[in-house]
């Protein structure tokens, strides 16, 4: 019940914050960490943008680094009922369904890109982009460019910096 409880709180309460971001998105960040880490998720830093739309299916077992930004719709998924499913399919049916869950530790200065998914276990070091729409699992090293499903690296990020800045942007995003 109390779980209900903290879970209905913490809607109500991102749904309430989430209107700030429409006006100003520093101060809607402000509000939305203090609630995230009051619902035991860990912040080593001040992650820069976390979409409203991000699920998170157990915060104690998530860690953000400093300057994240997380697009709409990322999942981090933290637990993975499989086992029980290949259990039942070799015949040997556990008494109770076993759930299997990994943290997901998400290094300094990472960009998650729109619709990724993070399964259970995933560490993301510094300095990464994560593709949109990928699904990241197990480890990615610092200083990478990563997409696809599952997620593997696809260039360094020297070399796709190297490669933006040499085309011409017009339009630079405020971060207001």
């Amino acid at each position: 019940m109390k779980r209900l409880i903290n879970r209905v709180f913490f809607h109500s309460m991102r749904i309430a914050i989430g209107f700030i971001t429409y006006f100003d998105r520093r101060i809607y960040m402000r509000y939305y960490n203090k609630l995230l880490r009051a619902e035991g998720l860990k912040m080593n830093g001040v992650p820069r943008f976390i979409a409203k739309s991000v699920k998170f299916d157990d915060f104690d077992l998530v860690t953000l680094g400093d300057r994240v930004v997380i697009s709409s719709n990322v999942i981090f998924l933290t637990h993975d009922y499989s086992f029980t499913t290949g259990l039942i399919a070799i015949d040997e049916k556990p008494k109770t369904d076993i759930g299997i869950l990994g943290p997901i530790k998400v290094g300094n200065n990472v960009f998650i890109g729109m619709n990724s998914i993070l399964l259970p276990g995933t560490s993301i070091g510094d300095n990464v982009i994560i593709g949109a729409g990928s699904v990241v699992r197990g480890k990615l090293p610092d200083n990478v460019v990563a997409s696809g499903n599952p997620a593997t690296v696809v260039t360094d990020i020297q070399s796709h910096t190297a490669k933006l800045k040499l085309k011409d942007y017009t339009k630079v995003i405020d971060p207001k």
